[in-house]
């Protein structure tokens, strides 16, 4: 049993297809996935999109100790409805102007790693106080792609694997990297089981399989 952030969902389906036993992957925010494992939800492998969860896990005693890597690494980025016009600036008077009375799609700028990224970067670019009153904050940030893949959000932060991943959108704007801390995800196993597939995830054919999907390793720029 895996439990991975829900921006993994893609990639980690080839992944687990190419694995010789049989897996079972779920999917969701992370700082939710962390807290059903302190409550002693039943998985061998957590999988998150943000480092500081993991240590809380690791602080808590809930890793198999020495099975702690960093897995890889991502790009966040701002994202419109396929067909949306390229935005003329990133200002906080440009995006409530695209915005029209609608809200921008993220993850819980709290707890989901995507909007933690994104609300950094918004206070590192002097937008966070005019954007927060037009924000539809959303349990995961698969759930914040799919209110913009609907139309039913003008604009939304996502990871650039989301973006590549869903027809139904088009990226606007990728955030500079210095704006936020880096993206990384880091893996452990949860028990003595959990420990193969921790090292199966380290091959170099798996990490291939990451790259075909949009995602760096750890450090490395894209």
């Amino acid at each position: 049993m895996v439990f991975a952030a829900a921006s993994l969902q893609d990639a980690m389906h080839d992944v687990t297809d190419a694995y010789p036993d049989a897996v079972v992957v779920s999917y969701g925010g992370s700082g939710a996935m962390a807290r059903q494992i302190a409550q002693g939800a039943p998985a061998d492998v957590v999988v998150l999109a943000n480092s500081a969860w993991m240590d809380w896990l690791q602080r808590g005693g809930y890793l198999r100790p020495n099975t702690r890597r960093d897995l890889l690494g991502n790009r966040l980025v701002m994202v419109g409805p396929m067909g949306a016009p390229p935005l003329p600036e990133v200002s906080g008077e440009a995006l409530i102007a695209r915005l029209a009375g609608g809200r921008l799609a993220l993850g819980q700028t709290t707890a989901v790693p995507a909007g933690i990224y994104a609300r950094a970067w918004m206070e590192h670019a002097g937008l966070w106080e005019g954007l927060r009153p037009h924000l539809a904050e959303t349990d995961n940030v698969r759930a914040a792609l799919a209110l913009v893949a609907l139309g039913e959000a003008p604009l939304g932060m996502v990871y650039a694997t989301d973006a590549a991943a869903e027809t139904r959108v088009v990226t606007l704007y990728a955030v500079p990297r210095g704006a936020h801390s880096p993206i990384v995800y880091p893996v452990a196993a949860i028990t003595e089981r959990g420990e193969d597939f921790v090292a199966y995830l380290a091959r170099a054919e798996v990490q291939d399989t990451f790259r075909v999907h949009g995602f760096t390793l750890p450090g490395v720029e894209q």
